[in-house]
């Protein structure tokens, strides 16, 4: 296995190629191509704070709870660990580490000796992956984003250096002692000692190995394009082809005089952290950016000192790697000396901070409070016993600094009653559709979900579903005979995804449903799986009801509402899923990610161009004012979600109206099923112990839902009357009771079902420990 490091750089395309490798995650997966998830998502902040000298407490470390080196070493353990497992687990002949703090963050021998000895145990085959542009345009990047982190000198420092014999040498030397009470970092404050390439090529090959290091040029124009695949594929070694991605935007840059007005804040605002004040950086940053003005960003010209301060090294760089050209470290024009600009309008930091007060000495008053409760210790039987064997030490910090927070899930929101048994909703007749149209349209992918089917397609018929559209494929239990059958009956129409391309099996089928007459005439139109059902909570439960309470709206967000397995521990062919699973997820749970998940049902309106597992996408620009999306409570969501996004926020969530039931579990050996054979859309993962826990959510009792169960049952009966969908009905549930007792007899199997019966926690524990996974099982 050969293992890629790429650090970076800052500045030249890193979060780029770090968010098309997360899109292609499962994709390269399948090519033999592992982008690592364990280190820390898709820029891999854990190894890179695992590799960190213990005495330098870097801004990530302080920040996300590691300052202290005992926990740094557990996070080191754990990160060792974990990346192993996930090497393991998919046995690749690729590996891909990325962090952007690599290479402007490690910046000695030794933080380089811990990285290599993480990794030595899985490859002794590493290479470096480094991409640059000319030293100046990336220095006025740099300097942009020290200054709305904090930074209180003015470029005139590097400017100061750039005559200097040893660039890297001088500029270490400038680094002050860590003080993070003050905001002072050196990361923050300190010239960028990476900007000299010759030397960081040198300090990496000492370690590494002489050739290990590769530099490849910055193109800003190829990296927003759909083509940097390309790029990807070249430097990684990749030789099968992984498609394109999408286009993305180039990052604007603040005004000159933004970034003078920034730094004499931050002057200002470092006087005040003297005096006992606290501003923490969510609300530093939001008050350098309420201060900005436009205007003409830094030119890189005006740095030509720096550009010949690095002319003679880049010379010799373009020899020594031959992917480099000319043009990406040519120098822009040389411009007149920089000077800072004018801040105008007669700034004044003072003023603007005396505004600023009021917010200030709240976050104060706010950051003493919680230092105080910080300062308690938690007892030891504040722990549940599973909680005190699965969570580690990041799960822990985690549990510690949410407990009692902003983010500590309760079910305090919301005006429905979920737990009053109210009368049964009443069963309605199918709507007489206009010519032409197919009404309101469910689109689905199943695979091996023979025994729910019928249930779930009589339970969106009773609520209004006119028409549904399923593909499936590589299915063995009865799934395709079933929906065979139901397309017969003229209920459903069916489609064979077997011979899928692309990303996943899921999205060929949304794409390729496009082109269907049912999806093309659909009034609304909702993809959802098999384990989702559409809880109407107003009205007669039907969504002519819910239409009728957002007459407005274009996109409705169903946000999930996760149930777990309610102590049901076996198949049950005797109830409904509607009426076993009845207790749920806290409803304010805004992290993990996974919990606020949303669904979208849209008007088929021609405002977007195509859908995918949770939303339309593609918005055409003329349809723009036209869209309206509302949450399930049927408030608006904002302009930024008509174009990204799949889960709800503290602000956008909303169940009174509409939640998504999402029975990601069902029983215990429903689960044992979904782990053994994966799930449609990520065919590259299984599901493991850590997937229960995502998913197990027990907390708070829920039965709205169950005001459907008369008219489900009676739709349902009426579907089974036919003797063929009974029979294949029937054969479904059998194969599912054959593969739960045949899995009960493999040791990995009856060992996970006895792990997963096992675990109690409670909601706080199971949001610290899911938080800790990077990798999502």
């Amino acid at each position: 296995m050969r293992i890629y490091i790429h650090i970076g750089l800052e500045h030249c395309g890193a979060e780029r190629i770090q968010s098309v490798l997360e899109e292609k995650r499962g994709q390269l997966s399948n090519k033999g191509v592992l982008f690592a998830k364990s280190p820390g998502g898709k820029n891999h902040t854990r190894l890179f704070m695992a590799a960190t000298d213990p005495d330098h407490i870097d801004p990530l470390r302080f920040f996300r709870g590691f300052s202290n080196p005992d926990k740094q070493a557990a996070l080191a353990r754990a990160v060792s660990a974990d990346l192993a497992a996930e090497v393991a687990k998919t046995n690749p002949d690729i590996l891909i580490l990325s962090a952007i703090q690599f290479s402007s963050g490690l910046r000695t021998d030794s933080e380089l000796q811990r990285l290599k000895s993480m990794l030595l145990p899985l490859s002794d085959d590493i290479r470096i992956i480094a991409h640059v542009d000319e030293q100046a345009r990336v220095f006025c990047k740099h300097y942009a984003e020290q200054i709305y982190l904090g930074r209180t000198k003015s470029a005139e420092v590097e400017l100061g250096i750039s005559s200097k014999p040893n660039w890297r040498k001088t500029a270490l030397a400038l680094r002050e002692p860590q003080n993070p009470a003050a905001n002072q970092f050196a990361e923050m404050q300190a010239p960028p000692f990476w900007l000299d390439y010759a030397a960081l090529v040198d300090q990496w090959q000492a370690v590494f190995g002489k050739g290990r290091v590769i530099l490849r040029p910055y193109d800003a124009d190829l990296f927003n394009s759909r083509k940097v695949t390309d790029e990807i594929r070249a430097c990684f070694g990749i030789k099968q082809n992984i498609g394109k991605s999408d286009s993305a935007k180039p990052a604007g840059q603040p005004s000159a005089a933004s970034l003078t007005r920034g730094r004499l804040m931050n002057e200002a605002m470092a006087k005040l952290l003297k005096s006992g004040c606290v501003i923490p950086r969510k609300l530093w940053r939001q008050l350098l950016r309420e201060v900005a003005i436009a205007g003409d960003a830094l030119d890189p010209g005006q740095f030509c000192a720096l550009s010949g301060t690095f002319a003679a090294g880049n010379k010799a760089l373009l020899k020594q790697h031959p992917a480099l050209t000319a043009d990406c470290l040519k120098p822009d024009p040389s411009k007149t000396g920089w000077q800072e600009a004018d801040p105008e309008f007669g700034f004044r930091a003072t003023q603007y901070l005396a505004a600023f007060m009021p917010r200030i000495e709240k976050a104060t008053v706010e950051a003493r409070k919680s230092a105080r409760k910080a300062s308690i210790e938690i007892p030891e039987l504040d722990l549940s016993e599973t909680a005190k064997k699965l969570m580690n030490p990041q799960a822990m910090e985690n549990y510690n600094r949410m407990k009692g927070g902003a983010f500590a899930p309760h079910n305090r929101i919301g005006r429905v009653d979920e737990i009053t048994d109210h009368p049964a909703y009443k069963p309605i007749k199918p709507r007489k559709l206009k010519k032409g149209s197919s009404g309101n349209v469910v689109v689905g992918c199943m695979k091996n979900e023979g025994p729910y089917i019928v249930e779930w397609v009589a339970y969106h018929r009773a609520i209004g579903v006119d028409n549904f559209i399923i593909y499936t494929n590589d299915c063995s239990d009865g799934t395709s005979e079933i929906l065979d059958r139901l397309q017969e009956m003229g209920i459903v129409q069916h489609r064979n995804n077997d011979v899928w391309k692309g990303n996943s099996p899921q999205q060929h089928a949304l794409n390729t449903s496009l082109k269907e007459n049912v999806i093309k005439n659909a009034d609304w139109i909702a993809h959802i799986d098999v384990d989702e059902f559409m809880n109407i909570r107003c009205g007669n439960g039907t969504l002519d009801d819910l239409f009728a309470r957002i007459p407005d709206a274009t996109a409705l967000a169903m946000t999930w509402r996760l149930f777990g397995h309610n102590d049901v521990v076996q198949l049950n062919d005797d109830k409904m899923v509607i009426e076993q699973f009845d207790h749920a997820a806290p409803k304010f749970c805004p992290k993990p990610h996974t919990v606020w998940g949303f669904k979208t049902m849209f008007k088929n309106d021609g405002a977007y161009a195509k859908f995918s597992c949770h939303r339309p996408n593609k918005l055409f620009d003329n349809a723009r004012g036209r869209v309206k999306w509302v949450n399930g409570s049927g408030l608006p969501m904002g302009n930024d979600v008509k174009e990204k996004g799949w889960r709800s926020s503290k602000a956008t969530i909303g169940y009174d109206l509409i939640q998504l039931n999402h029975y990601a579990l069902r029983s215990a050996e429903s689960y044992l099923i979904k782990r053994q054979r994966g799930r449609a859309l990520h065919v590259d993962r299984s599901i493991g112990i850590n997937y229960w826990v995502r998913m197990d959510w027990n907390d708070h009792k829920d039965i709205t839902i169950q005001r459907n169960t008369t008219r489900t049952r009676a739709e349902l009966d009426t579907l089974l009357q036919d003797d063929t969908l009974r029979k294949w009905h029937g054969k479904a549930q059998d194969w599912h009771r054959a593969k739960a007792a045949e899995l009960h007899k493999m040791d990995e199997f009856s060992d996970l079902y006895k792990q997963a019966l096992d675990i109690k926690m409670s909601a706080m524990e199971r949001v610290a420990y899911s938080l800790a996974l990077d990798m999502e099982s």
